[in-house]
């Protein structure tokens, strides 16, 4: 599927040749920008029917504490690696509503939310677990790469009904040393315990994308869209 790459201010898009019937939102993790994910997705070679445009996001730039301040590109705040029970919460929700305003934005181009998928590494795959478990209407999946569910105690108050059997892809490295696997491997269980639909893959690599994932995202993403 060939793409044409348009830079915005806020996010890169890629516009398929044909026109767009769905969107797929994906949020890159801590320190990166919206241009980290465009080759990958460049490569999955989907199959479906369905013609996605996909949005990559810039997240904002703003100190984050574990880098001794230093200002990036974050989503939110990580005050430490260790204690996951400190959480920027404002910070979460904060972004949660930036992708909850690219929903609408895609809902007022005429894509149908069934038809929009949220996706995210790291950083960005807990904001899109964080929002998409929790919007209104019904979405197309939740691809969650290398991340963890934030505010996860939340969620049995927050969750939206629409969304209860949402598909949801996680993948994660052995090896990762940024969020642990037993981390990862928590909120896997959190979410399976809850009743979602979720798919787990893990793999021989750290915090990263390895080849045979590409794969099957890919096949996952034919399969929701």
């Amino acid at each position: 599927m060939n793409y044409k790459i348009e830079q915005y201010d806020d996010a890169i898009v890629l516009h398929p040749a044909a026109e767009a019937t769905a969107s797929v939102i994906w949020l890159h993790g801590l320190g990166a920008d919206g241009s980290d994910f465009v080759p990958l997705a460049q490569q999955l070679r989907l199959q479906t029917r369905q013609v996605p445009l996909f949005i990559f996001p810039h997240a904002p730039v703003q100190p984050v504490t574990i880098n001794n301040g230093m200002p990036m590109r974050a989503w939110y705040d990580i005050y430490s690696l260790t204690d996951r029970k400190r959480q920027d919460e404002a910070g979460i929700r904060r972004s949660a509503q930036v992708v909850e305003n690219i929903i609408q934005q895609e809902r007022a181009r005429g894509i149908p939310s069934h038809r929009i998928v949220l996706a995210g590494f790291s950083q960005g795959g807990a904001i899109v677990l964080h929002t998409g478990l929790r919007h209104a209407e019904r979405l197309g999946g939740i691809l969650a790469l290398s991340t963890y569910l934030p505010l996860a105690d939340t969620l049995a108050a927050e969750a939206a009904p629409a969304n209860l059997d949402l598909p949801v892809l996680m993948c994660h490295g052995i090896q990762d040393p940024v969020i642990a696997l037993p981390f990862a491997q928590d909120s896997r269980d959190a979410l399976l315990s809850a009743g979602y639909p979720l798919q787990w893959r893990e793999y021989p690599m750290q915090h990263q994308v390895c080849e045979q994932q590409i794969g099957d995202i890919s096949t996952w993403l034919e399969s929701v869209l």
